[in-house]
């Protein structure tokens, strides 16, 4: 019936949404969902450029980055995405994932995304590990993340803040600048409070 998979999915994704009323928050994630599945590149795929052009403008499309589970994002990576899927992409970040490989915890300060990133995203997802009490930090870190980026998006002018915070500049762009160690220290010093308000809890 239909001439290509992108086609076919397309359709069907368009009359789902299309039933349920054009909801505010409709994802499609596609079947090349990272840079490292596609082919030749995410630029140059049929079936991403299909997928831009037939799915409805308000459904969003799910992004992973560079790969399944990506270490850095771009600003670059993002534009070459959005203007293939001709819209923002939503990420479904799994940095912290573990489901994987259930031997390895993931506990660091949410790192590897550029400053400035908001107003290229339609959203963003943490996949987190599968251990709920191990994403204190990640989820923690991940709102200092979120808070900077914000603050980011209401001063434009200091959108390459690790570049003038290398310069020396004032401590006003400092403040507004993300640092994962510091964010980490600060989701240390929630987490251990947490712990002791757990641990005085009757019946702890």
């Amino acid at each position: 019936v239909f001439p290509s998979l992108a086609q076919a999915q397309a359709s069907v994704a368009n009359e789902v949404y299309q039933q349920l009323g054009q909801p505010s928050i409709f994802l499609f994630c596609p079947t090349e969902y990272c840079s490292s599945l596609c082919s030749p590149s995410p630029s140059k795929s049929c079936y991403l450029l299909t997928l831009g052009q037939e799915l409805l403008p308000g459904i969003g499309i799910i992004w992973t980055g560079p790969k399944v589970v990506s270490r850095e994002l771009s600003a670059t990576l993002l534009e070459e995405v959005e203007g293939v899927l001709q819209r923002c992409p939503v990420i479904w970040d799994n940095l912290y994932a573990n489901d994987y490989d259930c031997r390895r915890v993931f506990l660091g300060p949410y790192t590897g995304r550029a400053p400035g990133l908001m107003p290229r995203l339609r959203g963003l997802l943490l996949n987190p590990n599968c251990e709920l009490q191990a994403n204190f930090i990640p989820i923690h870190t991940l709102g200092s993340w979120f808070q900077n980026e914000l603050r980011s998006c209401d001063h434009p002018d200091h959108a390459g803040m690790e570049n003038t915070t290398a310069l020396g500049d004032s401590q006003g762009t400092q403040e507004r600048s993300y640092s994962p160690q510091e964010a980490l220290e600060l989701a240390l010093l929630d987490w251990v409070a947490e712990i002791n308000r757990q641990a005085l809890e009757p019946g702890r």
